[in-house]
């Protein structure tokens, strides 16, 4: 994706490790709380959160279509982005009452999933950015009719950081 583009790969080779890494400190979060194993905990918020942020984007865009939001991501719409922020907050919610997890539902939580929700659209929106810049479609042929695998993760690449950064500041 970057032979097309100058600065790109310098600027992938460094973000790249510093995502990944920033999913193991994440995973391995530890808080002074009554919870077995926090980092766990909120890597599964965040996950969920950015997997039901493309899922809402989605079915609602193409339930409720509406104008388009940008010419860089040609299929997304406004009503995609309202879904991309309701659809987070409804599913993890009924996932943080019906399950295994410690985490209380509170406005601090519901914050935080907005904002990774945020975090997970624009990641996704600069992914397609630099796919438009770069005159391809698809970022590999993993996953046929899906934009390739980089498409999945696109907004947890951004949103991974950022989660850890809220943890490490006390935001959440």
């Amino acid at each position: 994706m970057c032979k097309n583009m100058n600065n790109s790969f310098f600027y992938g080779i460094i973000y790249l490790p510093i995502s990944f890494y920033s999913v193991y400190l994440l995973r391995n979060f530890n808080i002074c709380c009554k919870l077995d194993d926090p980092g766990l905990h909120f890597f599964l918020i965040v996950i969920t959160t950015c997997i039901s942020t493309d899922l809402g984007g989605y079915i609602f865009g193409k339930t409720f279509k509406g104008p388009k939001l940008t010419k860089i991501s040609p299929n997304k719409t406004y009503s995609g982005v309202c879904g991309s922020f309701v659809l987070p907050i409804v599913f993890v919610t009924l996932i943080l009452q019906n399950s295994f997890f410690l985490i209380k539902i509170s406005l601090d939580l519901i914050i935080f999933i907005v904002l990774i929700s945020l975090v997970s659209q624009i990641g996704d929106l600069t992914v397609s950015y630099f796919k438009r810049l770069s005159k391809i479609k698809n970022t590999g042929k993993v996953i046929p009719g899906h934009g390739g695998l980089l498409d999945r993760i696109d907004g947890m690449l951004f949103a991974i950081p950022f989660s850890y950064i809220l943890l490490k500041l006390n935001i959440v």
